[in-house]
């Protein structure tokens, strides 16, 4: 069956270009490879380019501009109420350089997650900006280009030796993975030799990577790096892997589907905070431990 490669380094315009293949192996990106595509290195750490060089969207035009942003204040490290009460996290803080480089009055306000899309609809903000996935607001919103990828990736003991994590090289390996979900879907289509061993939760899983109960670990980079933060002993093994049909294609705000001319604005000072860097300062200081 064909599958589109997905790499995290490809520019916008190639990564959504259809590029099927006569084979079923998805190919795994190794960052220390150094892509031709240039992804930025900052601090040592290599990020994905978010942003087609190639794609000059139009600047908005002249007069005073105002967004209305909405998000959650419950999901760390994307948002979250900081020990002064102020709201915080990743997603607020591109809410906030979408605005500055703008040049428009901002605000944001929390909602429960489950009332996002209506307050939405209700015309109560402009965009959301709270890691919602386009296939859970089909219909109800359009999105901006992503400003962050959802990949997947293995997960190891810090310093045990080195694991070859292609297809071939993990056969026979025992590998954790959660059970039931698209994590455990992909390790079983795309590493069939793969030992597959499912635990009915992540911290079941990563205490058995930790005790050596399997040779490795498999499920969502966020998520992980997550838990690598606030429990060392454990680290990311290869590179990341984005196959869209598995892991999604990647998160971007949301804006009503009427609503072209803000999601055109937020395109364009999205790709200006990527192209100088103010994506990957906000990406630093808030994923310590890498998801790429």
């Amino acid at each position: 069956m064909p599958v589109e490669l997905q790499d995290p380094f490809i520019p916008n315009f190639l990564r959504q270009a259809k590029r099927a293949i006569a084979t079923a192996l998805i190919i795994n990106v190794f960052l220390a490879s150094g892509c031709i595509f240039g992804p930025l290195r900052a601090e040592g750490v290599f990020l994905p380019a978010f942003s087609d060089p190639h794609r000059r969207p139009e600047p908005p035009g002249p007069g005073k501009q105002a967004l209305r942003f909405l998000t959650t204040d419950d999901y760390p490290p994307f948002a979250f109420v900081d020990p002064e009460g102020a709201l915080a996290g990743f997603n607020v803080e591109v809410a906030r350089a979408i605005c500055e480089q703008l040049q428009a009055s901002c605000t944001i306000q929390p909602r429960h997650w489950e009332n996002l899309l209506d307050a939405l609809d209700a015309k109560e903000g402009d965009a959301l900006i709270a890691s919602i996935k386009p296939a859970a607001a089909e219909g109800r919103a359009i999105f901006t280009e992503p400003y962050y990828f959802t990949p997947a990736r293995f997960v190891a003991v810090a310093g045990a030796p080195a694991l070859d994590v292609r297809p071939e090289g993990l056969a026979d390996k025992k590998i954790g993975v959660e059970a039931g979900g698209a994590h455990e879907a992909f390790l079983r289509r795309f590493f069939p030799r793969v030992v597959v061993v499912p635990f009915d939760s992540r911290e079941k899983m990563m205490r058995a990577v930790l005790e050596k109960q399997v040779d490795a670990g498999f499920g969502d980079a966020i998520s992980l790096s997550q838990w690598m933060n606030e429990t060392p002993g454990c680290a990311f093994v290869g590179g990341a892997w984005l196959e869209p049909a598995y892991f999604g294609e990647g998160v971007g705000v949301a804006v009503r589907p009427d609503d072209q001319e803000t999601r055109r604005k937020l395109n364009w000072a999205l790709q200006k905070l990527d192209e100088s860097g103010k994506l990957a300062e906000l990406y630093l200081k808030y994923f310590p431990v890498s998801i790429y």
